[in-house]
C-alpha cells in the first residue's frame, strides 16, 4: 500500500507537469523569441539602415564599449577599459530574442582595450591587448568565469596615452599583428605647438607609427622580439584579414589640425587629409609623418612640418598610396570581412567599417559617427557606401564590428555604452 501510494503520488506530480506545460505550450510557441529568433526594435533602437536591415540593443549601459569578438556559441566578449570596472565582460543571449540575459566580468584589468578569440593546441583562448601588454587567457565559450592564470604573449610595448591602446589580429597560421599608434601628431619638435617643425628622420617610427608581427603562440615575447611588418602609420585602430587574400587590410587616422597649426582653411582642415584604407604587406611605408594624402588633389604631398607647401610631393613619391581615401577625420576603428550568409549576396566577401567620429573639424560641424561597407570582387574594394547612420542622433560613437554565427553584425559604442545587432529581415 505504501508502496503504491508512492506511484500514485508520483503519477499525479507528473501529470500535473504536463498539464502545466500543456498550458505554457501556446505561449512558447507565440513568443517571438522562440518562433523568430531576435526581436528587433521598433525604432532599430535609433540606427538609420538600408531597407531589409533591423537592429536590436544587445546591452546598454555597459561604459566605454570598445572592441569585441563573437564565439562560436554566440557569446559576446567585449574590451571596456575603465579605471574600477574594467575589463572583458562576456554577453550571452540565453533565451534567443537578441538581448543579452547574462552580463559577466572574465577579466578584471582597467587598460584591456582590444579582445580576440582563437583556438590553438587542442584549447580555446581569449586574447586581449592594453597599453603595454597582449595577454591570453584559457577560456571555454558559455563558461561564466576564465580557466587558470593568464599568459603574457607580449609585454614591454611602447607608447604612451596619446594612440597607446594596442590593437591587434591574430591569422589562422599564429600570426600576431600589433597596431603601435604613435604618440603624435607629426613628430614635431613640440608637440602640436604651431609651426613647429618636423624630426627629421622621426625617431618615433623606430619603435611606433606601424604594424609589427609577433607569434601568437609564445609567450614571454617583449617588444624588441617584433619585427616591423610595415611602417609610415600613424595609428592603425581598424584591422582584418581578408579570406580572399589571406593579406592583412587596415584604415589609418590620419594627422589632424593643418589649420591651427599652419594656418589652412577651415574647409582644407576639415577636408584634409583622407583616412587611408590600404593593404599592409611587408615593408610598405604609408608615408607618416612625413607626407599625408590630399584628397583633393588624389596624390601624397609633403607635411608643412617637412617643407610642404600643401602641394609639393618630393620624398611622398615613393610612399604607398591608399586604396580608398575616406573622408578626413572620421576616426577608423573597426574593419571585419564578412563571410556571412544571412545578408544578401551582394555583401559577401565584403567589409564592414566602423568610424569613431571627429573630433576636430571646427568650426565646420563634426562628421563620421557610422559604419560603411565596402564591396570587395577578391581583393580588389570597389565604391563604399554608408550602412549604419544615426549614431550621433542618440549620442552613441561605433568602435567595432563583428560577425556573429547566423551572420548577423555586432557593434559596439563607447559614447552610448552599448552593443547592437544588426539583422536582414527582408527578401533577397
Amino acid at each position: 500500500m505504501e508502496t503504491g501510494g508512492r506511484r500514485n503520488g508520483s503519477k499525479e506530480r507528473q501529470d500535473g507537469r504536463t498539464a502545466k506545460f500543456a498550458a505554457l505550450l501556446p505561449l512558447l510557441l507565440a513568443s517571438p523569441a522562440v518562433a523568430q529568433g531576435p526581436v528587433c526594435a521598433a525604432d532599430n533602437a535609433g540606427l538609420t539602415l538600408p531597407d531589409g536591415f533591423c537592429a536590436v540593443v544587445v546591452a546598454a549601459d555597459l561604459g566605454r564599449a570598445r572592441h569585441l569578438a563573437v564565439a562560436p556559441n554566440g557569446d559576446i566578449v567585449v574590451a571596456v577599459p575603465a579605471r574600477d570596472s574594467g575589463g572583458v565582460l562576456v554577453l550571452r543571449d540565453v533565451d534567443g530574442d537578441g538581448v543579452a540575459d547574462v552580463r559577466r566580468q572574465l577579466i578584471r584589468d582597467p587598460s584591456a582595450a582590444d579582445v580576440q578569440l582563437r583556438v590553438a593546441g587542442g584549447r580555446s583562448w581569449l586574447y586581449y591587448g592594453t597599453y603595454h601588454e597582449i595577454i591570453r587567457y584559457p577560456w571555454t565559450p558559455g563558461m561564466d568565469d576564465v580557466a587558470g592564470r593568464g599568459d603574457t604573449v607580449v609585454r614591454e610595448l611602447p607608447g604612451g596615452r596619446q594612440h597607446g591602446i594596442k590593437t591587434f589580429v591574430i591569422t589562422d597560421d599564429g600570426r600576431l599583428f600589433v597596431n603601435l599608434g604613435a604618440p603624435s601628431n607629426a613628430c614635431q619638435t613640440a608637440e602640436r605647438e604651431a609651426g613647429s617643425i618636423g624630426m627629421d628622420p622621426c625617431p618615433l617610427l623606430d619603435t611606433t607609427g606601424g604594424i609589427w608581427l609577433f607569434d601568437a603562440d609564445r609567450v614571454g615575447q617583449s617588444g624588441r622580439d617584433g619585427e616591423r611588418w610595415a611602417t609610415g602609420l600613424r595609428n592603425t585602430v581598424a584591422l582584418a584579414v581578408n579570406p580572399a587574400d589571406r593579406e592583412l587590410y587596415a584604415a589609418v587616422h590620419g594627422r589632424d589640425q593643418l589649420g591651427q597649426l599652419w594656418g589652412y582653411s577651415d574647409s582644407a582642415s576639415a577636408e584634409k587629409p583622407a583616412e587611408e584604407f590600404v593593404r599592409v604587406t611587408r615593408g610598405i611605408n604609408v608615408g607618416w609623418p612625413y607626407c599625408y594624402f590630399d584628397p583633393e588633389l588624389g596624390r601624397k604631398v609633403l607635411a608643412p612640418e617637412y617643407g610642404g607647401d600643401g602641394r609639393a610631393v618630393e620624398r611622398c613619391a615613393g610612399m604607398t598610396a591608399p586604396l580608398i581615401a575616406f573622408p578626413a577625420h572620421w576616426a577608423p576603428d573597426g574593419l571585419e570581412f564578412y563571410t556571412g550568409s544571412q545578408f544578401p549576396t551582394a555583401y559577401r566577401g565584403g567589409a564592414f567599417l566602423a568610424f569613431h567620429g571627429s573630433w576636430n573639424r571646427a568650426p565646420l560641424p563634426q562628421q563620421g559617427f557610422k559604419i560603411v561597407f565596402i564591396p570587395f570582387d577578391g581583393a580588389t574594394p570597389g565604391t563604399w557606401r554608408v550602412f549604419a547612420d544615426g549614431f550621433q542622433d542618440v549620442e552613441g560613437r561605433p568602435v567595432d564590428v563583428a560577425q556573429a554565427p547566423d551572420g548577423s553584425l555586432v557593434v559596439s559604442d563607447d559614447r552610448g555604452g552599448r552593443v547592437y545587432r544588426i539583422l536582414y529581415r527582408g527578401t533577397r
